[in-house]
């Protein structure tokens, strides 16, 4: 019996390991995301680029980087941001997301 724990105990923690990253990464990708959409939302209504990027930032998380494109109908924001790092992911995982909207006349 100690034999077969001490065997299989290595991968269970690996696994869990695993788990507990990818999660962790998912949880940034749907900030991303959501702050994407909010500063998308804020730019149609026509608020600077400032703004934009602060409430983008404000709802993706302090470390993340925002970018807001315009192109005289449409406004693109655009959110990235590291994810966590571990030993076996060779360093932070970059997530992304983009959101475009419509701007309003």
């Amino acid at each position: 019996m100690t034999a077969e724990l001490a065997l299989a105990l290595p991968a269970v923690v690996l696994v869990l390991a695993a788990l507990l990253v990818t999660a962790s990464v998912a949880a940034g990708q749907l900030r991303c995301a959501e702050g994407a959409r909010a500063g998308a939302r804020l730019a149609a209504l026509g608020e600077p680029d400032a703004t934009v990027a602060d409430v983008a930032r404000r709802v993706a998380g302090e470390g993340a980087r925002v970018g807001v494109a315009r192109d005289g109908t449409w406004a693109e924001v655009t959110v990235a941001a590291d994810g966590p790092a571990a030993w076996f992911t060779g360093g932070a995982v970059a997530v992304s997301a983009t959101a475009t909207a419509w701007v309003e006349p």
